[in-house]
């Protein structure tokens, strides 16, 4: 197919997608993916973006039955030339390009994974479910929330199926530990936390420089071309408001939405609010090192929480919170459940009640390959429309956060006072820099607006405290601006 060379109508595109083929693999293979599939019967898949996740999703393809892997890309030669030097003597040779378009072109690709940086991964699914190819992105599914709409769009008028790669959605044991909690066992949810603590370390500053081994205006895409200031070009760009989410959109993601995937919530957040800074590292880093986000579900808030810096001065390893550095608790009124790789019920005491062995969702791939060979969108576990809200809940996070003022604690106490569940919590976040060495009465936290959210347009209707300027600013982050040819829609 012809990719446009310039900005393209998101409304032309929906109407044209709605037409295209849809036959592929329908049909043609209802054997599981452990079953012996034959190599005409396999899904040939492409994997754009090769570094780290890319890496790891062509190792598990190269070993699972039923896919093919035909085209390789990856922006950067050099990391693509590695790759492809140490696939398998005995593969047969894939297509490799340092051009999405180019991979996106071919009849023999059907499916294609998306692991490249975040700023890419909205425009990429759309072009491939424009060229009438099934999609596995990984998370967050959008670098904005405007993104994620689209992306649904796409996907519902394409008929392709689409699957987010916040994989455990695809674990039994984690489903089971939800319809524990939720059945009332622990008694009453009261609240879930939600936390990501690792130590983060300084992303040192550089004179500006342009990487001169690739097609750099390319590496950016939608975001602005400007000089790195930063020694690394990959792996970094997550502290990058341009190209990045910050750790809440990296693995906060995967934290929230097991979060909601355990109470069974599908709808966006009343209000949101974010507080946070980045401490010690004094780096050219955009991001928050330290970060708390509250949710404002109805009878039952989700608080995020992110801790950059070590436990203490003086050390490299981590807070814990009951025991575990990442993952989701579900606070109930007679114990609680702690989820990430299998889960633990626990009573009031501390005392273990039952335990879910689990997998971390190893056969999410396999969901979604079989969606692929049954034509079936709806058979994903993790669908757009799941994406999306987990991926929402992260960018309504750094928005609130990316228009905080500074604030002092008691202040901060005072504007969550209805949140009994917070103030431990909070008080432990405080204490925790602290430890540090921060002083928040020199160095207070920049602490956002209350953002009140219309779930049914993806639109922040109002803040609190009330500000016009602030207000505009808020709807912009929505969708940013993305520059041409790389745009959504004309």
């Amino acid at each position: 197919m012809a990719f446009p060379s310039s900005a393209w109508n998101r409304r032309r595109f929906l109407g044209t997608a709605a037409l295209a083929t849809t036959a592929g693999l329908a049909g043609r293979l209802n054997a599981s993916p452990s079953e012996k599939t034959s190599w005409s019967d396999s899904v040939r898949i492409g994997i754009i973006g090769l570094s780290t996740k890319g890496a790891d999703h062509l190792k598990n393809l190269l070993a699972t039955p039923g896919a093919q892997v035909v085209a390789l890309c990856d922006v950067d030669p050099r990391t693509l030339a590695s790759v492809v030097s140490g696939l398998p003597a005995d593969l047969r040779r894939p297509f490799t390009t340092t051009d999405a378009r180019r991979l996106l072109e071919r009849s023999d690709v059907d499916a294609v994974v998306i692991a490249t940086p975040n700023h890419w991964h909205g425009l990429l699914t759309i072009w491939a479910l424009q060229a009438g190819k099934h999609v596995y992105v990984e998370k967050p599914m959008s670098h904005t929330v405007h993104e994620g709409r689209t992306m649904i769009e796409a996907a519902n008028a394409s008929g392709k199926v689409v699957q987010v790669g916040t994989q455990r959605r695809t674990d039994a044991g984690l489903a089971e530990a939800g319809e524990f909690v939720r059945s009332g066992r622990l008694g009453r949810i009261t609240h879930v936390h939600t936390v990501y603590y690792s130590h983060r370390t300084a992303v040192k500053e550089t004179l500006p420089w342009y990487p001169d081994w690739l097609d750099y205006d390319r590496f950016c895409g939608p975001s602005p071309v400007v000089p790195l200031k930063r020694e690394k070009l990959h792996y970094d760009w997550h502290w990058m408001w341009d190209t990045g989410n910050g750790e809440l959109g990296n693995n906060g993601v995967h934290v929230l939405d097991l979060a909601l995937a355990l109470i069974k919530e599908s709808r966006a957040p009343r209000r949101v609010m974010a507080l946070g800074g980045r401490y010690v590292v004094n780096d050219v880093a955009e991001t928050p090192n330290s970060m708390f986000v509250l949710y404002d579900y109805e009878g039952c808030p989700i608080f995020f929480e992110n801790r950059g810096l070590p436990a203490k001065t003086g050390v490299t390893y981590s807070d814990n919170y009951h025991g575990i550095r990442v993952g989701t608790i579900v606070h109930c009124e007679g114990g609680y459940l702690t989820a990430l790789t299998g889960a633990s019920a626990y009573d009031r005491q501390g005392k273990l009640v039952r335990q879910f062995p689990a997998d971390g969702g190893s056969a999410h791939m396999a969901n979604f390959l079989d969606a692929v060979r049954q034509n079936n969108p709806s058979s994903v576990n993790a669908p757009p429309a799941v994406g999306h809200l987990s991926a929402s809940v992260c960018h309504y996070g750094n928005i609130s956060y990316r228009l905080g003022t500074p604030a002092g604690t008691e202040s901060i106490e005072r504007r969550v006072a209805s949140f009994k569940a917070a103030d431990p919590l909070l008080k432990s976040f405080f204490t925790h820099l602290g430890a540090n060495g921060v002083d928040l009465a020199h160095r207070p936290l920049a602490v956002g607006p209350w953002l009140t959210i219309n779930a049914q347009n993806d639109d922040i209707v109002a803040l609190d405290p009330d500000d016009s300027d602030l207000h505009k600013r808020a709807r912009f982050l929505l969708h940013e601006s993305a520059r041409p040819p790389y745009l959504l829609r004309g």
